[in-house]
């Protein structure tokens, strides 16, 4: 074996024995990889599910209150009775998510074909279920009003009919896309965390003067510290696939495992070289820890994982290429999601490759760290 290789090897032994001996990076890095996974995926509901609602029925007809017992669970609570000089409070004081308001005369008006106004108050703080709830409720006024008007009546067909196919997340569950997501968001978080952290702990314990000294170059120290911490997170992120994703959550995986860690080690690559490039940048372990929070929370939100890329504004979409994790999310969710191939994915993972790279060579490990020894 070359002596360069064998140097990584050394060192890359070295930075696993260091890692095994803190106890809290130990912690960090199960707790991430299994609870931080689970409890989101599982528990976190973007669709609606249990939203409050109360109802202010001024008519008290048979017409509202078929209305009101269509809300029905797991969407809705069972809907709660208030009076209409009720509404503002109850709204201010956040009680409720959706508020309906039905006038007098409602049912007499719309048998006679006046068309009365119903009034849903939505508390849009509570995004995630204001405008699927609303056009919820729309629908379900919609559809009893016409059920009741029409009564005894053979309803007419629509001019057109509409078969949605909801492709990839048939059910819509919400935890299928979670878990997937908060995977991501660990390897992103941890990839930059490990590395720096190691950088920075050797810094604080003062065995960078000792590595200085060693017959080794710099490219080797650093190449040990991302293939030793890439090492422990693609395990990591294997395990939590299998045990948590796969087996505790039960989410299908479209595509190939082999191919989407395939590309998981080539975007490690890429957040280590970051890691260390934070870490040069600091000259303490809180410094590092200021320096690299918003830096991965950037790459998180505004990776096309949280929120669509498409939605951002067009500057935002262009900027954000230059970041690693806009083509992790990319092709992690086109091969696990889609059961994309390599041919489909191989242009995210050379913009991983060749920004990692960037990364790596920009780092300039030996002039910071002498600097600060």
């Amino acid at each position: 074996m070359p002596q360069s290789a064998t140097n990584i090897v050394q060192l890359g032994i070295k930075e696993l024995l260091s890692l095994r001996r803190d106890a809290v990076m130990m912690v960090l890095i199960v707790y991430a990889f299994t609870f931080a996974v689970y409890v989101p995926a599982q528990h976190a509901q973007t669709e609606l599910r249990n939203a409050s609602v109360a109802v202010a029925d001024e008519d008290r007809s048979p017409l509202s209150a078929a209305i009101r017992d269509a809300l029905l669970p797991p969407y809705f609570q069972l809907p709660k009775e208030i009076n209409a000089s009720e509404i503002d409070a109850v709204m201010d004081a956040g009680r409720y998510t959706f508020v309906i308001d039905f006038p007098p005369r409602f049912q007499a008006d719309a048998a006679a074909g006046r068309r009365p106004v119903v009034q849903i108050n939505v508390d849009a703080t509570a995004i995630t279920q204001a405008a699927q709830g609303a056009s919820y409720i729309q629908q379900v006024i919609g559809q009893e009003a016409r059920s009741f008007i029409q009564r005894g009546q053979a309803l007419p067909s629509e001019p057109v009919g509409v078969v949605t196919r909801a492709m990839f997340n048939p059910n819509l569950q919400s935890k299928w896309f979670m878990g997937v997501v908060q995977l991501i968001n660990v390897i992103t978080m941890l990839s930059i965390v490990l590395t720096g952290a190691a950088l920075m702990r050797e810094r604080e314990r003062g065995t960078v003067e000792h590595l200085l000294v060693l017959p080794v170059r710099p490219a080797e120290i650093m190449t040990a510290k991302v293939l030793a911490n890439g090492l422990v997170i693609t395990l990591a992120a294997t395990l939590s696939l299998k045990l948590v994703i796969q087996g505790l959550l039960e989410i299908p995986i479209a595509g190939s495992v082999p191919l989407f860690l395939l590309g998981t080690v080539i975007y490690l690559f890429s957040g280590t070289a970051l890691g260390i490039f934070l870490a040069t940048l600091a000259r303490s372990m809180p410094q590092f820890g200021l320096l690299a929070f918003p830096v991965f929370m950037v790459m998180i939100l505004l990776s096309g994982g949280t929120t669509p890329i498409q939605s951002m504004p067009q500057w935002l979409q262009n900027f954000m290429q230059i970041s690693p994790s806009t083509h992790f999310v990319s092709f992690a969710q086109a091969i696990l999601y889609r059961g994309a191939g390599f041919d489909v994915v191989w242009r995210q993972f050379a913009a991983i490759a060749f920004i990692g790279a960037a990364f790596f060579l920009t780092a300039r490990f030996r002039r910071a760290i002498t600097l600060t020894a």
